[in-house]
């Protein structure tokens, strides 16, 4: 038997890594982040339980880094779908797709997103992996083609602007309406209401775009 490559055994370990990362975001959605044991989750990826201590120093660092991933593939996606913005308005559109798809991520995965939130407010806080970095580089060059006279500073701004917004659409017993904190942050931004993925209807409660 002729032994794999080191760039064979490389991709394997990243496929392996990938889908115990996948199966995290699918348990926890499914059952909550108590229910889900480190066990199941290297179960439903196929993949030996070893594996996931060799990745990943805990369950908390392991949701981190899936839930990031989902964050990046969810904006990337949203980035890149057709038609893909050109010329003097791509930096206000991929602003504006960046912030539609975010608030969508409240939307569609509310469990998930809300157990990110509230593990972020642990003693462990905000963990940086790659997939945190992947997320990152998204954020930054959206914030540079929007025209930004200073990433290293509105990079940190949106990054928090958006966290805010997801925790205010989720907040128990007194949830924000994902189209009101629309509203708000593209008027901060300058953004047209028809930009991104407008919901049905006009900016809400009179506040304006521009």
């Amino acid at each position: 038997m002729v032994p794999r490559s080191a760039s064979v055994n490389e991709e394997l370990r990243r496929r392996s890594r990938e889908r115990l990362l996948q199966a995290t975001v699918d348990l926890v959605a499914e059952r909550g982040y108590e229910a889900t044991r480190l066990g199941d989750i290297a179960d439903r990826a196929g993949a030996a339980r070893g594996l996931v201590s060799y990745y990943f120093p805990g369950k908390r660092q392991l949701l981190q880094s899936a839930v990031h991933r989902l964050m990046h593939l969810t904006l990337s996606a949203a980035l890149e779908r057709e038609p893909r913005p050109r010329g003097a308005d791509e930096g206000r559109e991929r602003l504006a797709r960046a912030i539609d798809a975010t608030l969508g991520l409240a939307r569609d995965h509310p469990r998930l997103m809300r157990t990110h939130m509230a593990g972020i407010l642990q003693a462990e806080g905000f963990i940086r992996c790659q997939e945190q970095q992947r997320l990152a580089e998204l954020l930054r060059d959206t914030m540079a083609r929007y025209g930004s006279a200073d990433v290293d500073a509105d990079y940190p701004l949106l990054r928090a602007l958006l966290m805010g917004a997801v925790v205010a659409v989720l907040l128990p017993g007194a949830p924000m309406p994902a189209s009101r904190l629309r509203a708000e942050l593209f008027q901060r931004y300058g953004l047209d209401w028809e930009l991104g993925v407008p919901p049905d209807g006009g900016p809400p409660g009179g506040t304006f775009p521009r």
